[in-house]
């Protein structure tokens, strides 16, 4: 049974690692998913249901990924010794695939990750920062057939601040605009300005700063110029996983402002998660997480869902409008 671990605090990247690694799959046969989510406090997860349903679901489906993702990273003893179980009684039938968060020293060190790693491989995603952020640019505009030169490059880098779903989105802008693949500053600031009357940023800030109102007026507004649910939900996602991780720490009796910059966020954004973060609860922000994943298997297709309804929902809850309670979050009952 092939083991892979992917680590990190980059969706994107995790996202896209994840993606090829299923292909992969797919394409040695592996064509079933089985899906689990671990959330909140591990102790408390099911584990013995878990490798029950690897294992007996295997028996009546063709081969398949098991995968599991473990929100805090932590599977505690519980979690420990079903993953060391797993590994221990391999079955051929199975790809194991689990995505963490940025792991912390003691993880790296623990038994059941070196377990799994000598059965596999772990990818430990980085973020993109400083100055590799535009040489990364650079090579996905290349990839896209993209001729930018450095002057255009810097633009793009400094619009997106780091946050490569954007430069992503503001890349692929570029490929339908770009008729000849070349494009200097001028090009480049032209694009990225803020030209569309709703733009993935402004809802973004206008949700994090708790402007219920204008951040759904803001999603219905890229919903009608035909943005990818698939691309926003990313974004909010993004946002989503840096405020769990800060309130853990804050919990813990760290400072607001120090949690959010260890989870990654920039000085000039600060603001805007601190608001975020005063105004939900860890558990909320949790449910919200899980509502997320919720809204991603619909989109794939995984579920019936009313992608857009859901998605405004997540967004007035993020916001403040208290909408979404334990009472009515659609669960993922059809994994």
């Amino acid at each position: 049974m092939p083991v892979y671990v992917i680590s990190g605090e980059e969706p994107l990247l995790v996202q896209e690692s994840a993606d090829a690694i299923r292909l992969a799959a797919r394409e040695r046969g592996f064509t079933g998913r089985e899906l689990f989510h671990v959330e909140g406090n591990s102790s408390n997860y099911d584990w013995s249901s878990l490798i029950s349903e690897a294992n007996a679901l295997s028996l009546f489906s063709d081969k398949k990924i098991v995968e599991i993702r473990i929100v805090n990273g932590k599977p505690a003893d519980k979690g420990s010794k079903a993953l060391t179980d797993l590994c221990a009684n391999p079955n051929t039938d199975n790809i194991l695939l689990i995505i963490l968060p940025k792991l912390e020293k003691s993880a790296l060190n623990s038994k059941w990750l070196k377990v799994l790693e000598s059965l596999g491989a772990h990818i430990q995603v980085w973020p993109v920062k400083g100055d590799d952020l535009p040489k990364w640019i650079q090579q996905r505009l290349q990839q896209s057939g993209i001729q930018a030169n450095p002057e255009a490059v810097q633009i793009l880098a400094d619009r997106v601040e780091g946050n490569l779903l954007a430069a992503v989105q503001e890349i692929e802008k570029l490929k339908l605009l770009s008729l000849d693949g070349k494009v200097n500053a001028s090009t480049m600031s032209s694009v990225v300005a803020d030209s569309a009357r709703y733009n993935l940023f402004e809802f973004i800030d206008r949700m994090l700063m708790g402007e219920a109102q204008s951040a759904a007026k803001s999603l219905r507004g890229l919903k009608n110029e035909g943005a990818d649910p698939l691309s926003l939900l990313w974004a909010i996602t993004r946002e989503l996983r840096i405020l769990v991780r800060a309130s853990e720490q804050v919990v813990l009796g760290q400072h607001s402002d120090w949690a959010l910059k260890n989870a990654g966020v920039w000085d000039n954004r600060m603001g805007l998660f601190r608001r975020a973060l005063q105004r939900c609860k860890p558990a909320h922000l949790r449910m919200f997480l899980y509502q997320a994943g919720a809204i991603d298997r619909g989109i794939k297709g995984a579920r019936h869902a009313d992608i857009w309804d859901e998605m405004a929902t997540l967004v007035l809850s993020i916001a403040g409008s208290q909408t979404l309670q334990a009472s009515n979050i659609k669960l993922l009952l059809d994994s």
